[in-house]
């Protein structure tokens, strides 16, 4: 099954649910091409599905009964608000943000020459090099405290 990459804030990604089980992940997405844990003691452990070829990774939290917390994507047919993020420059993406109720609330030049531009109240950061956004990183904003990981 061929899937659409698209971003649907504070809910998943493709469909896929934030709070859903890893699991599941593989019967949503196929099994992925590298699974990686990461252990750092001022972050929070998660163990990472890398989708290389389909552009994306997922977050699942071994804390939260491996729930799925959040995506990195850089595949360049992603969208928002129906619209291809990637194709957008930094004043559009803002723009179309702000258009969808979501102000900017952030923004750093890393060293490295990479901008992120940051939407905290969409749980978004986006990453620009030489004006090009060239990925993108989003989990929901709020904690379901009622979420039922039995029906995923």
């Amino acid at each position: 099954m061929e899937v659409i990459p698209e971003i649907q804030l504070n809910k998943g990604y493709c469909g896929f649910p934030f709070g859903a089980h890893c699991e599941n992940a593989v019967l949503h997405f196929g099994a992925p091409e590298e699974i990686q844990e990461l252990n750092d003691e001022l972050l929070d452990n998660a163990v990472v599905y890398h989708y290389w070829s389909k552009g994306f990774s997922l977050f699942f939290d071994p804390a939260q009964n491996m729930a799925f917390t959040s995506v990195e994507t850089n595949n360049e047919d992603t969208t928002l608000f129906n619209t291809n993020l990637f194709t957008l420059l930094e004043k559009e993406l803002v723009t179309l943000m702000q258009q969808n109720g979501f102000k900017m609330t952030d923004s750093e030049m890393h060293e490295w020459g990479e901008k992120r531009v940051s939407f905290d109240g969409a749980g978004l950061d986006c990453y620009f090099e030489n004006h090009r956004l060239v990925s993108v990183n989003f989990s929901r904003t709020e904690i379901a405290t009622s979420f039922d990981y039995s029906q995923n």
